[in-house]
């Protein structure tokens, strides 16, 4: 296995616009993330994801592009983004940016220029039709949208204000490629490339027999040689990170993006967890890493994640955010930092930050959930009951600011936040976390300073145990002499095993653990509610 070092790295993401304001105007901002930085080295990470900066009309938060070479105001300026990067890269540091190119603003001079005139030069930068299919997009009930100024439907997979680019136009790929060369010329380490496979759409847009069932927009025909052009074009002239975020894939997919040799993409995020698992279920998270570890172990590299900015925060969706918030936050944390696969850290995570429910629609801010919304309450059922159906997977349960101290706002802001401060700031915070020890932050902390002094962690291979227990989930990761035991009880319940039954004899010292007390002479053990305790054989 080819050794690099983005498989031995950390990622530490920032959803800039909650983290901190430094103007007060109630957005955290990329001087916010500047001031930041010496909490961030702190933890130990050694790659920074920025989520888009870029110009925008901010409709889906910045995934919405205008202009992909200028910084939104909200953001701040470009020097304040070149000030950032070079602090990160003084700190050691690295800083990939977001790439968002399956498709841009309605803002966006292409479009105005597109929408313009049937003949207009740029018409073909976006996919128009005269007549639609069936199709769902993501944020609406249809993925085309009627254009009175020429009478034409453009398609759109995401809101309306996000039309798609036209990928099969060539002069749309140059403009893309010659994009990413001015931020990877200013000094930027690479991207998370947003739902990088739907750029290549199926031919013909034929009517799909169950619409409901998006995954006809990704991984069709021509995407792998769009991407193998990324890398060829752009991609292989820098020491460039790239991270796809790929919907609907299953292992033998993902190996195509990700596969050694095949010059796509290093890694991936696969979402088998996210999107399909509302709530946690042993089982099947088991089943999803064993085939994506066969999958992928020795041919390719996964990522490793159970929160951003698109899903609940894990100690809510996932664990105990009330009685057993620390224990959870922390068995979790173990188990991302312990698998196969590179580990993501989402801001707030690290103090162990929990979801919230509004209790009005008018307070979220999520324009899937709000259109969604709109949608079921429009069919005639009950507001109240669509809210509850709805507040679980809500993205804005992982977008609340980042809670700093128990000051007003949580120390976020000395404004008006653009979206409400969880009110549970005043004992969850990152003043508190770092004057008490035995906080989550210092159990992250010290996983990452574990993962960069025991390469078994990242190259180590990996063999389960006890699989059909519903409650625990024990492996080891060997490399060479060394190997490690992974035990967690991912439960509310107390859960009791056999040491012989984790193919373990004797028991070497304990490498992390979240629980005091557990020594390593111990042949049968009760594990606590949430304990992760990690073992050297």
């Amino acid at each position: 296995m080819n050794k690099t070092w983005w498989k031995e790295a950390v990622v530490y993401q920032v959803y800039w616009r909650s983290y901190y304001d430094s103007n007060g105007d109630g957005y955290g901002d990329l001087e916010g993330v500047y001031q930041k930085l010496d909490y961030i080295q702190s933890l130990g990470v050694d790659v920074l994801w920025l989520n888009p900066c870029y110009d925008s009309p901010d409709v889906d938060n910045g995934y919405d592009i205008s202009d992909y070479r200028s910084i939104m105001p909200k953001a701040g300026t470009m020097a304040t983004f070149d000030k950032l990067l070079s602090a990160v890269h003084d700190r050691g540091m690295k800083l990939i940016m977001d790439l968002v190119v399956n498709h841009t603003s309605d803002q966006h001079s292409w479009f105005k220029e597109s929408r313009s005139a049937i003949d207009n030069p740029k018409r073909d930068y976006y996919i128009w039709r005269k007549e639609t299919n069936n199709w769902r997009s993501y944020f609406a009930p249809s993925t085309w949208t009627y254009d009175d100024t020429t009478g034409e439907y453009y398609f759109h997979s995401f809101s309306k204000e996000q039309p798609d680019l036209n990928w099969e136009n060539e002069k749309v790929r140059q403009e893309i490629y010659a994009m990413m060369r001015f931020w990877l010329d200013k000094g930027i380490d690479g991207f998370r490339m947003d739902v990088i496979n739907l750029l290549a759409k199926l031919p013909g847009f034929p009517n799909a027999e169950n619409p409901t069932d998006i995954s006809y927009l990704g991984n069709n025909p021509g995407i792998h040689e769009y991407l193998q052009e990324m890398h060829d074009k752009v991609l292989k002239h820098y020491d460039a990170f790239t991270v796809g975020e790929i919907p609907f894939v299953s292992p033998e997919d993902g190996l195509l993006y990700v596969g050694e040799g095949r010059d796509e993409l290093n890694t991936m995020f696969h979402f088998e967890v996210c999107d399909y698992m509302a709530h946690w279920d042993m089982q099947r998270f088991k089943q999803i890493q064993a085939r994506w570890y066969e999958g992928l172990w020795g041919k390719g590299w996964n990522s490793q994640f159970l929160n951003n900015h698109d899903h609940t925060r894990v100690v809510t969706r996932f664990g105990n955010d009330a009685e057993y918030r620390e224990q959870s936050a922390t068995c979790f944390a173990t188990l991302i930092h312990t698998l196969p696969g590179m580990p993501y850290v989402y801001q707030g995570e690290e103090i162990g930050m929990t979801g919230i429910r509004f209790s009005s629609i008018d307070e979220y801010n999520d324009i899937s959930m709000k259109n969604k919304y709109a949608e079921e309450v429009g069919k005639g059922r009950d507001p109240e009951e669509v809210l509850k159906e709805l507040q679980h997977l809500s993205r804005d349960n992982s977008r609340t600011p980042m809670q700093w101290n128990d000051s007003p706002q949580g120390g976020f802001t000395e404004g008006k936040p653009w979206i409400a401060v969880n009110p549970n700031y005043a004992n969850i915070n990152v003043e508190q976390a770092l004057s008490d020890p035995n906080s989550i932050f210092y159990y992250y902390k010290k996983l990452i300073e574990l993962r960069k002094r025991n390469e078994v962690t990242v190259y180590g291979s990996f063999t389960t145990y006890l699989d059909e227990h519903d409650q625990i989930y024990a492996y080891t990761r060997t490399l060479g002499d060394e190997s490690w035991l992974v035990l967690l009880n991912i439960s509310e319940q107390h859960a009791t095993i056999s040491v012989a039954d984790c193919g373990v004899e004797k028991l070497g010292e304990i490498v992390i653990s979240n629980y005091a007390g557990r020594n390593n002479q111990e042949k049968v053990m009760e594990l606590q509610p949430y304990e992760a305790v990690v073992y050297r054989v």
